[in-house]
């Protein structure tokens, strides 16, 4: 199993694109979220990926640096149905806010010779606090995240070991939610900066983490691996070196700042 991160960027970023990446296992494809617009089909493949493999699509909330790629992966998807050029289905996973802006946003700027498609093979799926089901080979349990902001899921999913890969979405893990996470194999957790860059990027005013906010999580909750994205874009060139020293300071188990199209291995 491995993971190919499409972007790591925050939701301003330019120079690198909007945090979102694909889950493969045994030639199956997971994508997590669609950064914010048809950019995502240039990631997918310089990734090495044909956009039509990707069969599962799941999206952690409504803000654009998230799902307007979704909308353009679902003209694909639809269009080429149409066409006769896309074998089987489809399915795109979220809750029903996220799921009504995606299917309002479709019927008005997408033509209706290709909307016609979704819900026939191209499925929306409700996803509910709690809610499990089988993607790519693993069960996938979902769960608010009890977001201040916008309605927001992440998601637990078993590996082939048992253990744990839990993705927080982009904000910091509620103590609510810790259990998704205590032990996993690997966590997913935003890291908008360093600590010590706090003052001036102000994540605490987003509602979002700092390395070492992320970092203490981790090893309060015993966790093997941790790997940080949804970041600024000013320390790019360095960012790796920078987060991971930062890191390094208040979490012994392994640390990954990835780039871009970055693949690691799971």
């Amino acid at each position: 199993m491995k993971l190919t991160m499409l972007g790591t960027g925050s939701a301003l970023v330019t120079h690198c694109y909007n945090t979102c990446y694909i889950l493969e296992d045994k030639g199956e494809l997971f994508m997590v979220d669609a950064g914010g617009g048809n950019q995502v089909l240039s990631q997918i493949e310089r990734a090495g990926y044909d956009w039509k493999n990707i069969r599962h699509i799941f999206l952690t909330h409504k803000h654009i640096d998230h799902l307007l790629g979704a909308l353009w992966m679902t003209r694909m998807i639809c269009q080429h149905m149409r066409q006769g050029q896309y074998e089987g289905d489809a399915y795109i996973y979220s809750h029903r806010e996220v799921l009504d802006l995606l299917s309002d946003m479709a019927e008005k700027l997408i033509q209706k010779k290709d909307t016609a498609f979704i819900d026939k093979r191209l499925h929306f799926v409700e996803v509910k606090d709690g809610d499990s089901f089988e993607i790519i080979g693993h069960n996938v349990t979902f769960f608010d995240i009890l977001s201040t902001k916008a309605k927001q899921f992440g998601f637990c999913l078993e590996m082939e070991d048992g253990k744990k890969f839990t993705c927080c979405g982009d904000e910091p893990l509620n103590e609510e939610r810790e259990a998704y996470a205590k032990g996993a194999k690997w966590l997913l957790h935003e890291a908008f900066c360093l600590y010590s860059q706090a003052d001036i990027f102000k994540p605490y005013e987003k509602h979002h983490s700092t390395v070492k906010d992320a970092c203490e999580l981790a090893t309060k909750l015993s966790v093997e691996n941790v790997l940080l994205y949804h970041t600024e874009e000013k320390n790019l060139d360095n960012r790796k070196e920078l987060y991971t020293k930062e890191a390094k300071e208040y979490f012994s188990g392994n640390v990954y700042v990835p780039e871009d199209l970055e693949v690691i291995e799971l």
